[in-house]
């Protein structure tokens, strides 16, 4: 990596040098390291911000509001990789970009990998060669820093602007500058981390009976309260897996949890609100989910097709499946029942560039029918079509 000028900002003076070594800069990395590990809620415990060989590490810690740096990038671009994972930590801090860009979201919708490292190896030459997994694990609540610490937050968004520079000119030579902005807004606009959680999208609860599904809803609500009221992480508390084992075969002591794969120190602390859950859990919360209909064969057979369709599109833009459609909207889309090709929109709930993509295939496959889509095909037509 070329030779970075950096200013580590822990006081108010130290944090007035760094934002005059960025001035001259008009478009600025940023990132944060968080240290929300096992919190509930996130946190930031570094905050940088650089590009052009310049970079400022901010302490939070040290320095809980930054008026200063959003008074700073009210004018300025700042370019972030996953944004989702960083906005909402230096929003707690009052600092928020007036226009922003994300590098991971750019490279998804150009068919790219989507990791920060190859994508600086591949696009610029750049090699970030810090161990990436070493510095994952590494508590970045600890003072003082160590030098490695510091030379891999630097590395992190150095070279961010020079990046999105190359990445938005290939989507303006491929065309997809509106797919992108079309992602990034709808990243944007979803709720914090928090307000998003639901029990509904716990992994395997597809596999549960109604009354296991009442189970689970009561443990799921349970270790939401516990976590918000002591600022633990849910998987601390119990992760996905463990609830639906328990949810599936429900215990009836607190002891048993140990052996059910919740961690000593949470059966102490939680044992028995997660039992308790379990034990009120009646009757008449185990009645199947009115207004949903459980999935068909038949659901099941056209939910495979649309994947087949979905994934042989996604293959000739050169991108992935998922970011083409996720799996997850296919099956809930056909258990709306849509019967015109404008409730299957609604259903898929897709962004315009992907109903674009999709939209006549799906509505083909399906025999939907309406005003501007295709028409019907026969049964035996999409037998023959390995899609």
């Amino acid at each position: 990596m070329p030779a970075t000028e950096v200013v580590l900002a822990d006081s108010v003076e130290s944090l007035q040098r760094a934002l005059e070594l960025l001035e001259p800069l008009r478009v600025l990395g940023i990132d944060v390291e968080r240290a929300d590990w096992d919190r509930y809620y996130r946190a930031a415990a570094l905050v940088q911000v650089g590009g052009d060989g310049r970079v400022a590490l901010i302490d939070p810690l040290a320095l809980p509001d930054l008026p200063a740096l959003h008074d700073f990038m009210a004018d300025r671009i700042a370019v972030f990789h996953a944004l989702e994972n960083d906005l909402q930590p230096i929003a707690t801090l009052d600092v928020v970009p007036a226009e922003v860009h994300d590098t991971s979201i750019a490279a998804s919708v150009l068919g790219l990998p989507t990791g920060l490292e190859t994508l600086l190896r591949e696009l610029i030459g750049v090699d970030l060669g810090a161990d990436k997994q070493a510095m994952q694990r590494a508590n970045w609540e600890a003072r003082p820093l160590t030098p490695a610490m510091l030379d891999y937050a630097a590395g992190d968004v150095a070279d961010l602007p020079a990046l999105w520079t190359q990445l938005q000119h290939r989507l303006d030579e491929t065309g997809r500058a509106t797919w992108y902005e079309q992602e990034l807004a709808a990243v944007l606009a979803l709720p914090s981390v928090e307000a998003r959680r639901a029990w509904t999208r716990t992994k395997g609860l597809g596999r549960l009976d109604a009354a296991a599904r009442a189970r689970l809803q009561a443990l799921w609500d349970v270790r939401e309260e516990l976590a918000r009221s002591t600022d633990t992480a849910p998987g601390r508390i119990a992760s996905d897996a463990v609830l639906i084992d328990l949810a599936t075969t429900p215990p009836s002591k607190v002891t048993e949890l140990g052996r059910r794969g919740v961690r000593r120190q949470a059966v102490r602390t939680f044992g028995s609100a997660l039992i308790a859950a379990l034990d009120s859990v009646d009757s008449a919360a185990a009645q199947p989910r009115r207004g949903v209909r459980p999935p068909t064969e038949a659901d099941r057979a056209n939910a495979e097709m649309l994947r087949r369709l979905r994934s042989q599109r996604a293959e000739e833009l050169g991108i992935e499946a998922g970011v083409l459609c996720p799996n997850r909207m296919l099956m809930s889309a056909l258990l709306a029942d849509a019967a015109t090709p404008a409730d299957l929109d609604s259903a898929l709930g897709l962004r315009p560039w992907q109903w674009e993509q999709l939209g006549a295939a799906f509505c083909e496959a399906l025999d939907l029918q309406g005003p501007g889509r295709p028409a019907a095909v026969t049964a035996e037509a999409r037998n023959t079509d390995d899609g």
